[in-house]
């Protein structure tokens, strides 16, 4: 059965574990701020397919990911900013548009990663990850047992590689931690 969710729509794509600071500005989005503090909800994150970020509401991709807000502060600017981390993958089934042009789906959420060991042929996927992870200076500690986990990797290379809006959504949309990882591969140049 299909659950209700509010989306923000935007010119990003937010994988599973993935963080994103957002601005928020917009009396649609403060009051959807405020109601998910309120009742502990999230709200869900999609690319906009047609559209802007801010005034007429603006349609997005089918397929998305649940944000969860984990800190927040008023900026030098005056405005909310949030921290927000992605969690579980949604498919928006129907779109409708509220009074106040905030966009709710009804959705059905998407079988959480298996998890998978990392295939051999992934290996490299894996190293790479290491990798960039010590050139931005991650200062999060992660267990060596992570590396192994294929839906992991593929979820952070789809984070912090610098690819295009419309490969990130495809890996978003795949449901296969091992494809997920070939698509990654065909990538890289």
């Amino acid at each position: 059965m299909a659950e209700s969710l509010p989306l923000f729509p935007l010119h990003a794509v937010l994988v599973p574990g993935a963080a994103l600071g957002l601005r928020v500005f917009e009396p649609r989005y403060l009051d959807l701020v405020r109601d998910c503090g309120r009742n502990g909800t999230g709200f869900g994150v999609c690319l906009i397919a047609d559209g802007e970020e801010a005034g007429a509401p603006a349609s997005s991709m089918a397929y998305g990911t649940e944000a969860r807000i984990e800190d927040f502060d008023t900026g030098a600017d005056g405005l909310l900013h949030l921290r927000l981390r992605g969690t579980r993958r949604f498919h928006a089934l129907r779109t409708r548009v509220r009074d106040n042009g905030l966009v709710v789906a009804d959705v059905d959420w998407l079988d959480s990663d298996p998890v998978v060991d990392l295939q051999p042929q992934h290996a490299l996927l894996a190293d790479m990850l290491r990798n960039i992870l010590e050139q931005i200076g991650a200062d999060i500690a992660v267990p060596e047992r992570s590396f192994d986990d294929a839906a992991w990797v593929g979820w952070r290379l789809a984070e912090l590689l610098p690819i295009s809006l419309s490969q990130r959504q495809s890996l978003l949309q795949e449901n296969d931690p091992d494809k997920r990882l070939e698509a990654l591969l065909r990538m890289i140049p």
